[in-house]
């Protein structure tokens, strides 16, 4: 039997569930990656550089042991009927399935175009430690809320790690689409060089054992100060599948350190429901959750968007996570939270914008993660925070950047200033201005906003949504 193992967001031999089914039944198999031109975002997009630099790890891997990951581009029904021409014995196709998204609509058109060409499809569950499907209340419907979706979650008994024999003798090593990987080496050539993550397997394998080593026993503590640099880094690997989750579960459950720990699994659970909300609300990425807030009338302002994205807001906090996150790619969740909080309540700006450049910019982008998260910032999605509850990034800085560490590594226009200040520096007097080198609304912007005000604004559109969603309802 001649099968395609179907490479998508799980690049690596290593505990691959449907590689392994691929493996133990065909007896010649085609290693095959897919560039839909449908999914691609643009050339400056960090979300794409990392995702596809990845991809050529990968590629590179395969090389290194004999294998070839061909690649194609193209609409599905071209790719799947040339590669049937030239391989018409082929019968067979394993994949790991995606239960929302992009993904799911992917699979969907796959399955047919495959039908019609007389392919049997091998779909396996890999990405998460639960599908959407499997944790369920006791009347088998979905948890909206979070911390009754964790108490049965923890009850289900997790997949054990998956061993994969790779004989490099079953696969197909010829050339089959030289265009297409001549235009893979153009198309990594025109993105940005990401220089600030590794990528493949052994990397994602190394960044878990630091992390369990070094920061696994205090993550409860240390994991919300960004400027500790406590967290795993192991989103980005998830995200390409470059490791899986069941090794990550199998390395962390079996660690020290039990506070932090459980604190850990705890968000591995996040990832799981995240993604079953995804499963159970297919149009959220466009649409709010609670429609209670469907009619907020956000003010959409662009050149104040613009500032939030270029890290000019005059809120020392915000502006050194949107710097970060246009140098790198990356940014520390409670960051995430702070800076989405500010776009819509502070700014209100509409969530849906925060969320696309977030795609746009982050490295370790899940849309069912970062969905999740700017519903659950800007109170309009599943368990999320209160609509009245509007987080202040003066006192947040205060409490999670005390000394201004982390500020003063990505503003450096207020690197100098040595007191509280410089959480709002629109407080310091002319005198120590001077003192310390930096005048507010010239050297650093002064604040684009008043947030006493705004918290105030945004607290009245939301009821006033809510209103108005009661109004039609009736």
């Amino acid at each position: 039997m001649v099968a395609v193992m179907w490479f998508r967001r799980d690049l690596r031999v290593e505990d691959n569930t449907a590689l392994k089914h691929a493996l133990e039944e065909a007896d010649s198999l085609i290693l095959l990656f897919h560039v839909n031109s449908e999914q691609l975002l643009n050339e400056t997009s960090k979300n794409e550089a990392a995702f596809f630099k990845s991809v050529e790890t990968f590629r590179k891997t395969l090389d290194d042991r004999g294998a070839t990951l061909h690649l194609s581009f193209g609409n599905l029904t071209d790719c799947f009927t040339k590669l049937k021409k030239k391989f018409p014995e082929w019968t067979d196709i394993y994949v790991n399935r995606d239960e929302n998204g992009y993904g799911l609509k992917r699979d969907i058109l796959a399955d047919s175009i495959l039908y019609d060409l007389g392919i049997r499809t091998h779909a396996f569950h890999d990405h998460y430690l639960h599908s959407a499907h499997e944790v369920k209340t006791n009347t088998q419907t979905s948890y909206k809320v979070f911390t009754p979706y964790f108490n049965k979650w923890k009850e289900y008994s997790k997949p054990s790690m998956i061993k994969v024999e790779f004989d490099e003798k079953k696969i197909v090593t010829s050339s089959l689409f030289k265009e297409d990987k001549l235009r893979f080496e153009s198309f990594i050539e025109k993105h940005p060089r990401m220089t600030t993550i590794q990528t493949g397997s052994v990397a994602a394998k190394e960044c878990l054992d630091t992390f369990v080593e070094n920061n696994l026993q205090k993550y409860d503590e240390a994991r919300d100060y960004p400027s500790q640099d406590a967290t795993s880094h192991l989103s980005h690997y998830l995200r390409t599948g470059e490791i899986s989750i069941r090794t990550v579960y199998d390395r962390v459950s079996q660690a020290e350190g039990f506070q932090g720990k459980e604190t850990f699994i705890k968000e591995l659970a996040w990832r799981d429901f995240y993604n079953m909300i995804y499963t159970s609300y297919p149009n959220q990425k466009n649409e709010a959750i609670n429609p209670e807030f469907d009619y907020i009338s956000w003010d959409n302002n662009e050149e104040a968007f613009d500032r939030w994205k270029e890290g000019e807001t005059g809120f020392p906090i915000v502006d050194a996570t949107m710097r970060q996150l246009k140098e790198t790619g990356w940014i520390h969740n409670r960051l995430r939270m702070i800076t989405a909080s500010f776009l819509t309540k502070d700014l209100l700006i509409d969530w849906r914008w925060g969320e696309r450049h977030f795609q746009e910019h982050l490295i370790d982008y899940d849309s069912a993660n970062n969905i999740g998260g700017w519903q659950w910032a800007s109170s309009t999605g599943a368990d999320s925070a209160p609509y009245f509850r509007v987080f202040n990034p003066t006192t947040q800085s205060e409490r999670f950047d005390k000394d201004g560490l982390y500020i003063k590594q990505y503003v450096p226009e207020l690197r100098e200033i040595n007191n509280k200040k410089i959480h709002d520096p629109s407080k310091l007097s002319v005198a120590e201005q001077d003192s310390f080198g930096v005048i507010i609304g010239k050297d650093y912007p002064a604040p684009i906003v008043s947030h006493k005000d705004r918290r105030k604004m945004a607290i009245e559109l939301y009821e006033l949504s809510k209103e108005v969603y009661r109004s039609k309802a009736k």
